[in-house]
């Protein structure tokens, strides 16, 4: 069996070795063969690392069977970007080994603690969207407005008479900028150098 070794440190002093040299004792002793994947001086809590965006692509491309970690948090610390990961890796048809949890997602028990996993991840997400939700109707019965505010400047100056040129200015879009010259949305309007009421 082809197995992908993943190993991680946060920081650039630090070794993997010790995490590769278990993980390489466990590949031996089930006779499968190993490529490594090793991210140094890379945080777990970046969903984006290059060797592991290197494991994911050779993943999709069938070139392993199984994926290896030392601990989970050596793969992620964001529950919800490790169950995305390992979902995504199951539906390639990549089985996930955690050494230290003994996780083995070759066998039912190992499924089942992934299940789980997707389970509280999903708990976690719904729980989210209940207290964004609660937060945004107490604005609103408070009365707080919502939204991004607007920042209409309190005289328009066209320079050149140009919605781009106008839109530059005022670091908004030109759509946005032609919105306000044609509402008329403050009390003067200068255009070209030229001011109307």
């Amino acid at each position: 069996m082809r197995v992908a070794v993943y190993a991680r440190v946060s920081t650039v002093d630090q070794e993997p070795e010790n995490q590769l040299a278990e993980l390489r004792q466990y590949v031996s002793a089930r006779g499968w063969t190993s490529v490594e994947y090793v991210d140094r001086g890379i945080s777990g809590s970046k969903d984006r690392r290059p060797a592991l965006d290197q494991l994911v692509a050779d993943a999709r491309r069938r070139k392993f069977d199984v994926l290896l970690c030392w601990r989970l948090d050596r793969l992620g610390r964001n529950l919800r970007h490790l169950v995305v990961l390992l979902e995504e890796l199951r539906a390639v048809g990549v089985a996930f080994v955690s050494l230290n949890e003994g996780i083995d997602a070759t066998t039912p028990a190992g499924k089942l603690q992934l299940h789980v996993l997707a389970a509280l991840a999903e708990f976690e997400r719904e729980r989210i969207r209940e207290r964004v939700h609660a937060g945004l109707a107490r604005a609103r019965a408070q009365g707080t407005p919502l939204g991004r505010p607007r920042k209409a400047p309190s005289t328009i100056v066209v320079p050149g008479g140009s919605v781009r040129g106008a839109a530059g200015v005022w670091g908004v879009s030109k759509t946005t900028a032609a919105r306000w010259i044609n509402a008329g949305r403050t009390s003067r309007l200068h255009v070209g150098g030229l001011v109307t009421p």
